[in-house]
């Protein structure tokens, strides 16, 4: 387990002005909270910034005051902040719980932004998941990323898959994080997890040494580059799970990016690598729920079949992604607004906020007017229904396509797999 940076009360044993303001913040179920000099502190509540006018406009002393109270305990990142101007570091307070923190600096002067981590790892149920995540989790092998803007929920996600790995399995988990978020205890599995900067000094020395450790399951925090995108294919192709995060739109945005880090006369071979390693992508959306208290997941879930397999090995772009995730959602594959279709139709979220996130809003609209989840379905009038097997024609692709070759799958098709939690 990490030695987290501790925070400690004044000599007159009462809070900080720091550990007051944490406090409100967790009182009002923030994310986030955003220290500024010539401003009142600031706090992310359902993804939206408020003042916290109940305290003093900040001043640079009192940002020096915080950066020294976070730093205090350790050193490396203190040197690290002297030298750089920022500092990525995770520290606890037993009273207030856990946070992720970086220490900046703009326009001279000491700048602290906070990321609240939850003291307990929620599940995927819990999360509103659907359950092709679950499944994804399960894998063997290969490569599952998630992916999503900055606090669209990646790491929270990722530490519900690793938790789940962890209830239902005997494996060995090794993660590289910077910082260490949430932290597991061993269950089925043991885990180890190791914080760049304390426990290795970069991330390229992690992954070096990484295959060493006997792995079975492997977390990278980030995929940042060439070399950590490398280490993650051919770690996946030596029979090991690889579970890491994209700063990515979709699933088609993530494809062109990983190929996009290699140079362009390794990308032929880097996209035959990556059709052979993938397992899924996971990337997400918040949408204010309609109660106006919490927010939503909205999942886009690309789940690699024979169909994607040999579009991404053998196409210059993954735009035909797109359609494979639509019409498959016999696979558990959901596009993000099939995923807010459901919601809505659920009352989990409001219309306008579905509008606002869509991919097409256009598109949306028609999938609303039509009554139907199915892209295709919201702008061809439905065929009638053949009487007998004899009369189908080709089987389209998605549920009955070419992934299931010979097969006939005649139950009624599902709609779009998508949690009920307002968890985020």
């Amino acid at each position: 387990m990490p030695t987290d940076t501790a925070m400690t009360t004044n000599d007159s044993g009462t809070p900080t002005l720091l550990q007051a303001i944490l406090a409100r913040a967790i009182a009002s179920d923030a994310s986030d909270v955003h220290l500024k000099d010539a401003s009142y502190p600031v706090m992310r509540v359902n993804g939206k910034l408020s003042l916290m006018t109940a305290f003093p406009v900040l001043d640079a002393a009192a940002l020096d005051g915080f950066a020294h109270e976070l730093l205090d305990g350790s050193p490396g990142k203190r040197e690290a902040f002297a030298d750089d101007g920022d500092a990525d570091l995770s520290f606890a307070h037993p009273g207030l719980g856990r946070f992720r923190v970086n220490v900046f600096r703009q326009r001279g002067v000491i700048s602290v932004v906070m990321r609240v981590i939850p003291t307990q790892v929620r599940t995927l149920d819990v999360l509103g998941m659907p359950s092709a995540v679950t499944d994804l989790a399960e894998q063997e092998r290969g490569i599952i990323l998630v992916t999503g803007t900055t606090g669209s929920g990646k790491s929270t996600t990722l530490a519900a898959m690793i938790d789940h790995i962890n209830r239902v399995n005997h494996k060995h988990v090794v993660t590289i994080e910077d910082p260490i978020e949430s932290l597991h205890g061993d269950r089925q599995s043991i885990i180890s997890q190791r914080e760049v900067g304390q426990d290795t000094p970069s991330f390229a020395q992690a992954l070096r040494h990484l295959l060493r450790q006997d792995p079975d399951v492997i977390m990278i925090g980030e995929i940042r580059d060439e070399a950590t995108m490398e280490v993650a294919l051919r770690a996946a192709q030596t029979g090991h799970l690889v579970l890491s995060t994209m700063h990515t739109l979709d699933a088609t945005e993530t494809v062109n990016r990983a190929i996009g880090f290699f140079p362009p006369h390794q990308q032929a071979s880097v996209r035959t690598m990556l059709a052979g390693t993938l397992r899924g992508v996971v990337s997400q959306r918040l949408v204010p729920a309609s109660d106006g208290q919490s927010r939503v997941v909205a999942a886009e879930i690309l789940v690699m079949t024979a169909r994607a397999r040999d579009l991404l090995a053998g196409t210059e772009d993954a735009v035909g992604l797109r359609d494979v995730i639509s019409e498959g959602d016999f696979y558990g594959m959901q596009t993000f607004d099939q995923s807010l279709y459901g919601h809505v139709k659920a009352g989990r979220i409001r219309l306008e906020d579905a509008l606002t996130h869509a991919t097409s809003p256009h598109d949306f609209s028609l999938m609303l007017a039509a009554g139907t989840a199915h892209r295709q379905d919201a702008f061809y009038a439905p065929a009638p229904k053949p009487s007998t097997l004899e009369d189908h024609g080709a089987l389209p692709s998605g549920r009955n396509g070419p992934d299931r070759v010979g097969q006939v799958d005649d139950r009624p098709a599902a709609g779009p797999r998508v949690g009920s939690s307002s968890v985020f």
